[in-house]
């Protein structure tokens, strides 16, 4: 009792000296780390052997009047999942007095960058098992910095008076990389660095091209420009060197442009790349790069400022329990996690699907959430999220400006809809995977609550 109630004291203190101080005014500040993996370190699917970009942990912290302030964190890596999340969050919370619920940690999913799943590596060393599969340490190191980051934001924020949406269209860069036959299977996966021109010369297909962005202003200058987009993110990876790759490239080049702090989400973009348009050759990166900050400053341009209220913001969470994946078995995956014959990444592998099923068959429920800015929305969701997610949410409201933020908690992967699992193709292969066709019913009744 003492432990809750000196963390509750904590947090109320934190409120009120804000709202003793702002009434019901709208505060935001910003934060930005370093979260790039040392070298000797595992990136993804190399050990790191240096740097091309730094990485970046940064975020953008919002007290709504007197409120409990809610957290908006994006990584420079590919995902954090399972125990990673309740570390960050829980962490982030804490130091800003919050409850866990109003902080959202995403990934923008690039390859040459680091993973991060805690509770993986906690069942990896009952079995005094190595973990090759990313840095405790220094995955521990960037929750710390990122916590203490959030709570000097929290301190140094600034009275927001107006809000700005704009959105952008981005060309040549999204692509659908599932192909589907005559038959209604998957034909062809469209990679995001696809070198077949036979497989990159088909249609674009179903992708969204808007780059959407939020903006919170103190008068005449903007605080921060917050951009959804849903692509996977590569250009080409497995060089051992730690990328933002070309999306970070774009994020930090309109933040030089603007002296504006930019927060980037990735969006669902599970099913879309730019294999069309990239067959792997480096100096697309930059090209790449160059396509997204032209969407980027296009939403700048045409950003449509509203005056702020404390009434224009609002954080709502919906819980969804989601089914876990038909071909997970908790025997055979419990076999692998301790057999000392495996290789330390199928073991590692294994240990998070199995941290995964153990949370689906407990029914423990993912946080959707919502941010509402004045008649704007702003969705964020789990797992590597096919874009029909994201359009069928602004199918709903198409009165509203929404936005979606995909790559929350990793641990379900790859997220198809209902009829894509009888498609056939990587993305919803139990390789890829770890939930069933039902999980389209399960976000979307949430995303529904949400948008209603």
């Amino acid at each position: 009792m003492r432990r809750i109630t000196s963390r509750f004291l904590t947090m109320m203190l934190c409120v009120l000296s804000v709202s003793a101080v702002q009434g019901e005014d709208v505060l935001v500040g910003t934060f930005d780390i370093d979260a790039t993996t040392p070298v000797g370190s595992p990136l993804a699917y190399d050990i790191a052997v240096g740097v091309q970009t730094p990485l970046s942990c940064r975020g953008v912290v919002i007290v709504p009047g007197d409120r409990s302030p809610i957290v908006l964190c994006a990584l420079d890596w590919i995902g954090i999942s399972n125990g990673g999340q309740d570390a960050f969050r829980d962490q982030i919370a804490k130091a800003v007095g919050t409850d866990p619920e109003r902080v959202v940690v995403h990934t923008l999913h690039q390859h040459d960058a680091p993973r991060c799943d805690f509770s993986a590596d906690a069942l990896l060393q009952q079995q005094a098992a190595r973990n090759e599969a990313f840095d405790p340490r220094h995955a521990r190191d960037v929750v710390k910095r990122a916590a203490r980051a959030a709570k000097r934001a929290l301190d140094e924020a600034v009275v927001v008076t107006h809000f700005g949406l704009g959105v952008g269209t981005i060309e040549k860069v999204a692509s659908n990389r599932r192909i589907l036959g005559d038959d209604g299977k998957v034909k062809h996966i469209r990679w995001t660095a696809t070198k077949d021109p036979i497989v990159r010369a088909f249609p674009a297909g179903t992708i969204d091209p808007k780059l959407r962005m939020v903006s919170f202003w103190a008068g005449p200058r903007a605080v921060v420009a917050i951009t959804y987009y849903a692509t996977h993110p590569q250009s080409y990876y497995r060089t051992g060197l730690a990328s933002t790759d070309f999306p970070g490239l774009a994020r930090n080049a309109r933040e030089e442009v603007t002296k504006v702090r930019h927060v980037h989400f990735n969006g669902a973009g599970g099913n879309i790349g730019a294999g069309k348009w990239n067959d792997g050759s480096k100096e697309n990166r930059q090209i790449l790069a160059d396509r997204v900050a032209a969407g980027m400053k296009q939403a700048w341009e045409s950003t449509q400022k509203k005056e702020m209220s404390a009434s224009s913001i609002r954080w709502r969470v919906e819980p969804a329990v989601l089914p876990a994946a038909p071909h997970l078995k908790e025997a055979d995956l419990r076999a692998v996690v301790e057999d000392t014959k495996a290789t330390p990444i199928d073991r590692y592998t294994a240990a998070k699907k199995l941290v995964w099923l153990r949370r689906c068959l407990a029914k423990d429920p993912i946080n959707i959430g919502c941010l509402t800015v004045g008649d704007a929305r702003a969705l964020y969701m789990p797992g590597e999220l096919f874009v029909e997610y994201q359009l069928a949410a602004q199918e709903l409201r198409t009165d509203l400006f929404v936005a979606m933020a995909a790559y929350g908690d990793y641990g379900a992967g790859y997220i198809g809809t209902e009829i894509a699992y009888g498609q056939g193709g990587y993305e919803t292969s139990p390789r890829a995977s770890n939930v069933g066709p039902a999980v389209e019913k399960a976000l979307m009744d949430a995303v529904k609550k949400l948008l209603r």
